[in-house]
């Protein structure tokens, strides 16, 4: 038999509440009792208790048969942030936030229709260039969780649906790096004495290669003047609710240490003489322990926008091809290439984990590298 008892809310208004016996708990031998309030009648408590009784009776009220896409998300994340890194499953949360519970969060997961899953998609598509691929595995990932965990049925509704695929643009893809002369152009509209600071940063990104991340997160520490070296063994990125934190390289072979050219050294020298100086008047020593290269006025980390800043400044006051900060990075391969440096060589400076991700990102045919091979062609064939 089902219970009915009143009760008042915090504003005075009188309310009902119902409570149905759903039998015995096969784990704790408990009794299972299953509560719902805020109705405003009696007779309208009485009739929703009824309508429980009967679902129990027939075997289709069970513990979780109705949870919603949102529960299950949250109960996968739990265990998908024990994973990976503190940056990735703060950027999946993101995405769960603004494009896949929009969609799906307040539906229960097991009434979800492949019609639903497919219009979503469709949607993203349009509003996305390639987040949309990620946005659905994430949401098929919920899917799987759910039918493991047994709050669905039959298949994953995900996996019926027809993923749109991105046509590909007639004409040639704008590369991100550049040549040696473009690269050579953008240093001379930085002055290395009244904006030291800023050279130095993007020499470090050109000459080192290193990412953005890693670049922002150099202490003083990480440089040896005496062996002409930069060690690589952390990284600035963004954690939850967009805070900046510091994490380890990705990867084993991202801790590295490579050497630096003299003239990178020499103006990191400089860059640190001024940095001296300039901190102490606003109240800083930036001879203790842990001093970042490239700080903020707070003599904290730099937001990760900054160097894309000065960068897109740099590239519109001057009309300079565009490229983005990591193009950097790209660029230092590319020139590495040029100047003869092996696979291995390259691999390892950068810090990929295998020699394939070097040739996947980095093997840019250059028009000087095609001229160098259209010349060591014909003196071959010679005919």
């Amino acid at each position: 038999m089902a219970s009915i008892t009143s009760y008042q809310t915090n504003k005075g208004d009188k309310r009902y509440m119902i409570q149905v016996y759903q039998g015995i708990d096969p784990q704790t031998g408990k009794e299972k009792r299953i509560k719902r309030r805020g109705f405003r009648t009696q007779k309208e408590a009485s009739l929703a208790a009824s309508r429980l009784e009967l679902a129990i009776s027939q075997g289709d009220l069970k513990k979780d048969n109705n949870i919603l896409f949102q529960t299950v998300y949250k109960q996968w994340y739990q265990s998908y942030i024990n994973t990976v890194r503190v940056s990735t499953y703060a950027r999946t949360a993101g995405m769960f936030d603004n494009h896949i519970l929009p969609a799906f969060g307040n539906k229960r997961i097991r009434t979800i229709t492949i019609d639903q899953v497919q219009k979503a998609v469709n949607k993203w598509y349009k509003e996305t260039t390639y987040n949309y691929k990620r946005w659905y595995q994430y949401t098929m990932a919920i899917f799987d969780f759910a039918l493991k965990h047994g709050y669905m049925t039959g298949d994953n509704p995900a996996t019926k649906i027809t993923l749109p695929k991105r046509k590909e643009n007639w004409g040639n893809k704008q590369e991100n790096f550049w040549t040696k002369s473009e690269l050579v152009k953008f240093f001379s509209f930085i002055d290395p004495v009244e904006e030291l600071e800023k050279y130095t940063l993007f020499r470090v990104l050109a000459f080192a290669g290193v990412r953005r991340g890693e670049c922002l997160a150099l202490t003083w520490n990480d440089i040896n003047f005496s062996k002409s070296t930069l060690t690589v063994n952390k990284t600035l990125t963004q954690g939850l609710k967009g805070k900046q934190i510091i994490q380890p390289p990705k990867t084993k072979k991202g801790r590295r240490t490579i050497t630096l050219d003299p003239t990178t050294l020499r103006y990191l020298k400089q860059w640190r003489a001024r940095q001296k100086r300039d901190y102490l008047l606003l109240g800083f020593n930036t001879l203790q322990q842990g001093q970042l290269i490239f700080a903020n006025s707070k003599n904290k980390f730099k937001s990760l926008n900054t160097p894309a800043k000065w960068l897109d400044k740099i590239i519109r006051d001057h009309d300079l091809k565009k490229i983005t900060v990591h193009g950097f990075r790209h660029t230092s391969a590319s020139m590495l290439f040029i100047a003869g440096a092996s696979i291995k060589e390259v691999q390892t400076r950068l810090g990929h984990e295998d020699a394939q991700t070097t040739l996947n990102i980095y093997t840019h045919v250059t028009k000087e590298q095609d001229n160098q091979a259209a010349e060591k062609l014909a003196n071959y064939l010679d005919f």
